[in-house]
């Protein structure tokens, strides 16, 4: 699968490292998860998350080789309830393309997910929306 070249846009402002954590919020059919999990190499991983169950299905369906080496996981869960699991290491970086609940049509709704994002990153961690560096709280 080819990148759109608004995805390609998007995943090129990410500055990306060998070894790095990242977590895709909204990752619809996990294209752009699939393509940061090749950049950041087999000793990085990429936690992709959609509140779509038939999204997910896409994602996992299009990964499997990804998702049996362990670079890639992916996990249906709406970002303003996103939390991670217990004993879950913090990711470096997150990013999302296009996502309803950080456009800023929904304020409440977009508060509580840059928390949750938050509180998902390492204290450094940065967050791109739509290929821009977005503020966290913190």
């Amino acid at each position: 699968m080819t990148l759109s070249a608004r995805l390609v846009a998007a995943v090129d402002a990410l500055p990306l490292r060998q070894g790095m954590r990242v977590l895709e919020v909204g990752c619809g059919p996990g294209a752009a998860a699939r393509e940061v999990a090749r950049r950041i190499g087999p000793e990085g991983h990429v936690l992709a998350i959609d509140r779509s169950a038939k999204a997910v299905a896409q994602a996992l369906a299009g990964a499997p080789d990804e998702v049996a080496a362990g670079t890639l996981s992916v996990r249906q869960a709406p970002v303003e309830r996103f939390e991670l699991e217990e004993g879950e290491d913090l990711y470096d970086l997150a990013f999302a393309v296009r996502v309803g609940a950080l456009d800023g049509r929904h304020p409440e709704l977009e508060r509580e997910a840059l928390q949750r994002i938050a509180a998902a990153l390492v204290p450094a961690g940065q967050l791109f929306i739509d290929g821009r560096e977005t503020e966290l709280p913190r």
